[in-house]
């Protein structure tokens, strides 16, 4: 009985397609809701598109005879949503990348589309629930250890080097060791107007929101922000 869903027939190849657009869908409705871009219809279509492949590569060995890579037509899927994801990805002005997350889902969309287009539902089902988890339920765990680390990076804009030195000053006397310095005038607000990017450690005991207020309060600083 259960053979059936492993071959191709009118009623496998449904089932395989709705699987995929349950589980594309489910895993784009939640970017969708978090704002992220890639959402809803382009998970679906990611995870229709690699189970057809599969669904065609099965079809070329049962059915035509093909006695070639059995895995082929899946490997090119592999790398074609490389390169979807990469379109995704954003550097900002401020060295802050953005579309990481979307491009890996993306990607995880497509491996799940492989493996329903198999006929590995099992496998499907549970990684498609595993994916969904790590999108939604991991994100607060992520920004709770956001939240604790010690380390941060912050874009500040000053009007002058007379206020660039300043902000150092501050950090120095508020026991931050700052790791690295990152210089980004030619995107400034203002004319002449100098504006970086620190990563820094701060000391213990010390909440993010109070080392960016302090830095607020140099007398110059016209744009503070964490990255």
């Amino acid at each position: 009985m259960l053979e059936m869903f492993h071959e191709i027939t009118i009623t496998s190849i449904i089932i395989r397609l709705a699987l995929a657009i349950l589980i594309g869908g489910a895993i784009g409705l939640q970017r969708n809701i978090t704002n992220h871009p890639a959402g809803f219809r382009t998970y679906i279509l990611v995870c229709l598109g690699s189970t057809m492949a599969m669904l065609t590569n099965q079809y070329m060995c049962d059915v035509l005879g093909y006695e070639g890579d059995v895995g082929r037509l899946g490997a090119q899927v592999i790398t074609g949503v490389g390169f979807l994801g990469v379109g995704t990805i954003l550097v900002t002005v401020r060295q802050k990348v953005k579309g990481l997350t979307t491009a890996a889902g993306l990607w995880a969309s497509a491996c799940l589309g492989l493996a329903v287009g198999i006929g590995f539902y099992e496998g499907a089902i549970l990684g498609g629930l595993a994916v969904y988890l790590s999108l939604s339920a991991l994100e607060y765990l992520e920004k709770v250890v956001n939240r604790h680390s010690r380390n941060i990076s912050i874009y500040v804009e000053v009007e002058n080097v007379r206020s660039f030195k300043a902000v150092f000053r501050k950090l120095d006397d508020l026991n931050c060791h700052v790791n690295e310095t990152d210089l980004n005038a030619k995107e400034a607000f203002i004319p002449g107007g100098i504006g970086f990017i620190l990563s820094t450690k701060m000391p213990k005991n010390v909440k993010k929101k109070s080392i960016i207020s302090d830095l607020e309060e140099i007398d110059g600083v016209i744009f503070i922000d964490e990255i």
